[in-house]
């Protein structure tokens, strides 16, 4: 029985298809079904019922993929223990945002690549909330603050948020100095989500409302540049436009509490070693980053330059 069959197998379970599983794993659909016939030819049973709208787990099936599941960790785990020590090999499948990652994650994953040319390095970069066990992710890279979860996270560096509007928008409207005053105020929102700040060392969260919303930062970024409210964005996605002065920081004294840049993967005792090399080099990168207090002086004073 091949470990490439059984592995095949517990992708397509998860995936629910042949076609999804395919994509994930990085090779043909001819060769996802090959591995599968291969696998029930050898067990005798049939795993999968193949419909039109993918491939359901038979009674025979739904059983057999635990198994085989702990039995390809197993290998991996196996694997690892006698690869030459440096080397990584196989599939790495990483989800990171849409609004900075290509630029600001990018580079590291190249680098990841460059430096493994056995390893496979699949990334998907996306603002929307990535299921990691359903869609079959290795781990995710994710700034803010971490909902509670099962999932495991390591914190790689700091990350800054502001809220910011335009002058225009400023001089119309006002610029709100409190969060009861910001509740006054068009917000600029990719959903309904609470907006923290800090007061004092007290983390309070405001449910603003607004007229505009998108799904990614970058789209938020350029509303606030055209008039249409206040945002609160990572300082990586404004530099530019606060240097510049197109956009300024609101409500100072009550500023968006320390946010972070996390390494996420699914639960389990054991990290893979692919996994942990990424978030060792995360670490290198953005570990020494200014702090969040450092960040945002330099945002609210772009004149001045912090070494």
């Amino acid at each position: 029985m091949d470990i490439e069959d059984l592995r095949t197998f517990v992708v397509v379970a998860d995936a629910g298809g042949v076609t999804a599983a395919a994509r994930r794993l990085g090779v043909s659909k001819s060769i996802v079904s090959r591995r599968l016939a291969r696998l029930e030819a050898d067990l005798g049973v049939q795993l999968l019922s193949r419909t039109t709208r993918g491939a359901a787990l038979t009674e025979a099936g739904a059983t057999f993929r635990d198994h085989a599941a702990k039995a390809s960790a197993e290998m991996d785990l196996a694997k690892e223990a006698i690869l030459p020590s440096g080397d990584l090999r196989g599939l790495l499948r990483v989800a990171a945002p849409l609004t900075f990652g290509p630029t600001y994650f990018a580079p590291v994953l190249a680098s990841l690549a460059q430096r493994y040319p056995e390893l496979h390095v699949h990334a998907c970069y996306t603002d929307r909330f990535v299921d990691l066990i359903a869609e079959g992710f290795d781990c995710a890279i994710r700034c803010g603050r971490l909902p509670d979860s099962n999932l495991r996270a390591r914190r790689v560096g700091p990350m800054c948020a502001m809220y910011v509007a335009s002058p225009a928008y400023i001089e119309k409207h006002g610029s709100p100095e409190t969060p009861e005053e910001m509740l006054t105020h068009e917000a600029l929102m990719q959903g309904t989500e609470a907006w923290p700040a800090m007061d004092g060392n007290k983390v309070i969260e405001m449910r603003p409302t607004g007229r505009f919303k998108g799904d990614n930062a970058v789209a938020l970024v350029y509303a606030a540049l055209a008039g249409l409210g206040i945002a609160g964005l990572p300082v990586p996605t404004i530099e530019e436009h606060l240097a510049s002065g197109a956009l300024v920081p609101v409500m100072t004294r009550y500023p968006v509490p320390e946010l972070g840049i996390y390494v996420i993967r699914p639960p389990g005792a054991h990290s893979p070693r692919k996994v942990r090399v990424l978030t060792e080099m995360l670490i290198e990168r953005f570990g020494s980053t200014k702090s969040p207090h450092e960040l945002r002086h330099r945002a609210n004073n772009p004149q001045v330059h912090v070494t």
